[in-house]
C-alpha cells in the first residue's frame, strides 16, 4: 500500500503588503529581538536586561566621540553593502568584499607612505583613483572567469579574499615601522598627510563629517545606477533570467564583467575610507569582517542603498554595545554575539513572513 500524504504546511508568496505594514512588522521584529535577548541575558547571567541595554547605548552613544565612531563605522559598512548590491542584483554572489576592500586599502596606504609631501588634492586624487582601480581589478577577475568559463563566483571571490590577506601581509612586512614590529603603525601621524579630514584643511582631522558626506554620495550613485540607468536595467534583467537577457539582446558576459568591476571598485573605495578616515594604517584586520557583515546588510535592505544605512546603523550599534557590556559586566564576546544573533534571527524572520505566508493544509489525503 502506497500512502501519499499532503504536507502539514504549505507556503505561498505573499502579495499586497503595504509599506506601512512592512515598516510596522520590521519595528516589531527589532523590539521582539530585544525582548528575547533580555530573557536570555537574565536566564544566563541573572542581570537586569534594562541595565545591559543602557550599557549598550552608552557604548554606542555615551560620548560625542563614541557617537561619531558609530556613525563613521555605519557609513563604512554601508559603502561596502552598496558595492555588493550591484553584484547581488544580478544574482552574482560576490563574497569577496573583504579582499576587494583590502587591495583598495593597500593602494591608499602606498601613496600615504611613499608620497606624503604631495599636494593634498593630488594625493587624494591618486589615493581615490588607485583604490577604485585596485578594487575594480579584484572584482573583474572573477567576473571575467564567470563570463568566459562560467566558474563558481562564490568560491572564486572567497578564495581571492585569502590572496588579498597574504598580499596585505607582504605589504605590511615591507612598510613596517619601526622595523621588526610587524606593523605599519599610524601613517603620517604628525602631518596627517592622506587623512581624509586633512584634505582641504591642513592640520584639521574632520574624518567623520567627510565620511558621512562621501558615503551618502556613493549611496545616491548606486541608487540612480540601479534604478534609473540602462546598465542598471540590464543588471536587473540578468538577475531575473539570464536566458531572457540573452534573448533580448543583452550581452550577459559584458554585464557580468562591468558590474563586478563596479562592485569591486566600490568595495575598494571602502578600503580607502577605512585607511584614510578610520584607522590611518593598513593591516590584515583592516576589513575586520565587515565584508561579510555587509552581505547581511545588502540582503535585508533588498539592494536599496538608503535602507542599508538604517540596517548598518543597527548592526553597528549592536557591535559597539556588545563591546561595552563585555567591559561593564565582565561578559565575554560570545554573550554579546548571542544578542546579535537573536536580533538578526528576528529581523530575518520578519522578512520571511513579509514575503511568504505559511498555512495548514485543510486535510491530509491518504491514497491507497
Amino acid at each position: 500500500m502506497n500512502k501519499n500524504k499532503e504536507p502539514l504546511l504549505h507556503m505561498s508568496k505573499r502579495d499586497g503588503v503595504t509599506l506601512q505594514l512592512k515598516l510596522l512588522v520590521r519595528i516589531i521584529s527589532v523590539i521582539l529581538g530585544f525582548v528575547i535577548s533580555g530573557i536570555v541575558i537574565f536566564a544566563i547571567v541573572k542581570m537586569n536586561p534594562i541595565q545591559v541595554y543602557k550599557s549598550m547605548a552608552a557604548g554606542a552613544f555615551g560620548t560625542g566621540t563614541r557617537m561619531w565612531f558609530t556613525v563613521r563605522d555605519t557609513m563604512i559598512l554601508t559603502c561596502i553593502a552598496a558595492g555588493l548590491a550591484c553584484a547581488f542584483k544580478m544574482r552574482f554572489w560576490n563574497i569577496g568584499a573583504e579582499g576587494q576592500m583590502l587591495v583598495g586599502g593597500i593602494a591608499t596606504a602606498f601613496f600615504m607612505i611613499n608620497y606624503p609631501s604631495m599636494s593634498p588634492v593630488l594625493l587624494f586624487a591618486c589615493m581615490i583613483i588607485t583604490s577604485l582601480l585596485a578594487g575594480a581589478i579584484w572584482g573583474l577577475i572573477p567576473g571575467f572567469f564567470k563570463a568566459k568559463w562560467n566558474t563558481n563566483e562564490t568560491l572564486f571571490t572567497l578564495m581571492l579574499n585569502y590572496i588579498a590577506i597574504q598580499l596585505t601581509s607582504f605589504c605590511v612586512s615591507k612598510w613596517e615601522h619601526p622595523f621588526g614590529s610587524n606593523t605599519v603603525g599610524v601613517i603620517n601621524q604628525r602631518t596627517m598627510a592622506g587623512w581624509i579630514g586633512n584634505m582641504f584643511s591642513p592640520g584639521y582631522n574632520g574624518d567623520f563629517a567627510w565620511t558621512v558626506v562621501i558615503v551618502l554620495l556613493v549611496c545616491t550613485f548606486v541608487y540612480i545606477y540601479l534604478k534609473r540607468t540602462k546598465q542598471g536595467f540590464e543588471v536587473a534583467v540578468v538577475g531575473d533570467s539570464e536566458n531572457t537577457a540573452m534573448y533580448s539582446g543583452i550581452r550577459v558576459p559584458n554585464v557580468y564583467m562591468r558590474t563586478m568591476a563596479i562592485s569591486g571598485a566600490l568595495c575598494g573605495f571602502a578600503g580607502f575610507l577605512a585607511v584614510s578616515a578610520v584607522s590611518h594604517t593598513i593591516s590584515t584586520s583592516t576589513a575586520g569582517g565587515r565584508g561579510f557583515t555587509a552581505i547581511i546588510v545588502a540582503w535585508l535592505a533588498k539592494m536599496n542603498p538608503f535602507y542599508m544605512i538604517l540596517i548598518s546603523f543597527l548592526l553597528t550599534f549592536l557591535d559597539k554595545g556588545a563591546t561595552q557590556i563585555a567591559s561593564d559586566f565582565g561578559l565575554n564576546e560570545y554573550a554579546s554575539q548571542i544578542i546579535m544573533g537573536i536580533m538578526l534571527l528576528c529581523i530575518l524572520g520578519a522578512e520571511f513572513f513579509l514575503n511568504y505566508k505559511v498555512a495548514l493544509n485543510k486535510k491530509n489525503k491518504e491514497v491507497a
